[in-house]
């Protein structure tokens, strides 16, 4: 036991918790562990563009091509954001014990809303809208996307009536709101509740550990509504629920929901057989469905979505939970414009120990420790553009002099406060003028070190993109490699990219703060409006 099993995480609350739980587990079982938080972001290199592997699920997306990459050995997830079509070479490992699989609503003041003509209730989820309308028709649901933390704070800074939540979630974090009802009526997703681990197929070691952890009655539960879900759903969101229990008689039900997005039409099936002889329940209960309406309501589902068109497009590749923050009504895709990879830096570079050091990216702090251990870089006077990259900085190299929130007001501190006149700039092998030029002006010698490449990997868009997210000047000029402005709308993410944009298109906005989810705020205010 000696392998130390590295658990795959999203770094919310709730993910945490699970991973943790995990974690926990495996180590009663005299097994080392060691957690590790995966984000999505541009720079994750496969040799295969992703379709190509079978990823689908947006929320187990970024931590599947971690463990294909061989940077974890298992991953976390709640069971019921897993697509039914595990990426080739992932498997299920274990199924924990299910928690409470209900959904509940949590409201502001008092009850009498339910019984009234109107109200607002707040979701995220199709399923959960779609049976809210099917019992309170009259109603009006609004969209509510975000981690559980954020949903539950949304909750309270608007005026809606209440919102729905998973109870396992809210239990598992303790965050239950003080009012709140079990939604016994409402069918819950398929395998809400439960937690699965996933691992490599040819990991023996990792896979017999795991085994320990499965909870018998739940994975054959959960089984069964994802045979359903699967059946049901041919490659298309829709508003499905299900449910199987094991009786006091070893008998297993099997109840499942399917429903047109505005509530108005409802099919449901309900199938029951021994313990032992339950193995179609999944497909019987999908049959039903389908042969008694819901080949139409997936018919239109699906043609629904084929008419969406791709309103909004990123050029860089956004998090799970950055694209749930967009308004519901938009479509939006991303792909990284901009591909980074590390340049071989001499040692020279760095032999002695350098007075000034300007990083205007995090991409060039990680190509300096791509190249050399954190103790060999002896910097006196750091200097940064960027919260994150300060941060990133802070916690690998070491303290930051100074940081600005762009190259040229970073340039001007320089100018009025640096110590010496020299200073060395770790940049891009392509990058902008405007702070060597204002240090050059001011008599201070650039020392440029080429710590990274830049590569454009720009695609073209389809005439139906309407609006473009910009997070760097670099990733305009990609765009353009590609594309024409046309009549899009450009979002940037701040004044410096704003400033290139704006000699090439005609509308341009940008956000408050520059950060993505600003940018995202920018786009829903902005597309409400329109």
């Amino acid at each position: 036991m000696n392998k130390v099993i590295r658990i795959g995480t999203r770094d919310s609350e709730l993910a945490l918790w699970q991973a943790n739980t995990v974690k926990e587990q495996l180590e009663a079982l005299g097994h080392h562990t060691r957690l590790v938080t995966v984000k999505a972001t541009g720079d994750l290199m496969l040799d295969q563009p992703l379709y190509e592997l079978g990823i689908t699920g947006i929320f187990t997306k970024t931590l599947d091509v971690a463990m294909i990459k061989g940077e974890i050995d298992i991953a976390v997830h709640s069971m019921k954001d897993v697509p039914t079509a595990l990426p080739k070479g992932i498997v299920q490992a274990a199924v924990l014990e299910r928690a409470n699989y209900l959904d509940i609503l949590a409201y502001k003041h008092n009850e009498e809303f339910l019984a009234e003509r109107e109200a607002v209730i707040a979701t995220g989820s199709l399923r959960r809208k779609a049976q809210w309308l099917n019992r309170y028709p009259t109603h009006t649901v609004v969209d509510l996307r975000g981690n559980i933390n954020l949903r539950h704070q949304k909750l309270k800074n608007n005026d809606w009536n209440g919102a729905i939540f998973a109870a396992a979630g809210l239990e598992r974090i303790a965050l239950e709101p003080e009012n709140t009802i079990g939604l016994t009526w409402m069918l819950p997703a398929p395998a809400q509740g439960a937690i699965m681990v996933v691992a490599m197929e040819e990991d023996d070691y990792v896979r017999q550990a795991c085994a320990a952890l499965n909870h018998e009655h739940t994975a054959l539960c959960v089984g069964l509504e994802r045979e359903f879900l699967r059946i049901l759903e041919g490659g298309c969101t829709a508003p499905i629920g299900a449910l199987a229990k094991i009786d006091r008689e070893e008998q297993v039900v099997l109840k499942g929901v399917l429903l047109s997005v505005n509530g108005q039409k409802k099919i449901s099936a309900e199938y029951k057989a021994p313990l032992g002889k339950h193995q179609q329940l999944g497909e019987l209960c999908a049959k039903h469905i389908l042969e008694r309406g819901g080949k139409r309501i997936m018919n239109e589902l699906l043609g629904s979505e084929q008419q969406k068109t791709a309103q909004v497009f990123a050029t860089r590749k956004l998090t799970d939970e950055q694209l749930q923050l967009f308004n519901e009504a938009l479509s939006v895709t991303s792909e990284d414009f901009i591909k980074v990879s590390p340049s071989r830096i001499a040692a020279v570079a760095i032999k002695e120990p350098i007075q000034n050091v300007v990083l205007t990216s995090q991409n060039a702090v990680t190509a300096l420790l791509t190249n050399f251990e954190p103790e060999q870089l002896r910097f006196q006077n750091i200097y940064c553009v960027g919260r994150k990259t300060k941060r990133l900085i802070e916690k690998r190299i070491g303290p930051v002099a100074h940081t600005a929130k762009n190259a040229k007001l970073l340039a001007e501190y320089l100018v009025e406060y640096m110590e010496g006149l020299e200073l060395t700039y770790f940049c891009s092998d392509i990058r902008m003028d405007v702070l060597p030029d204002i240090l050059t002006e001011n008599k201070i010698t650039v020392h440029e070190i080429a710590a990274y490449k830049t590569k454009y990997v720009a695609v073209p868009l389809p005439e139906s993109v309407a609006s473009v997210l910009f997070f760097s000047p670099s990733a305009i000029t990609s765009f353009l490699q590609e594309n024409e402005p046309k009549d899009r709308i450009a979002y940037c993410i701040g004044e410096t990219t704003a400033k290139e944009a704006r000699t090439h298109f005609s509308k341009v906005l940008v956000a408050k703060i520059p950060t993505v989810e600003s940018v995202i705020d920018l786009v829903n205010a902005s597309e409400n409006q329109s």
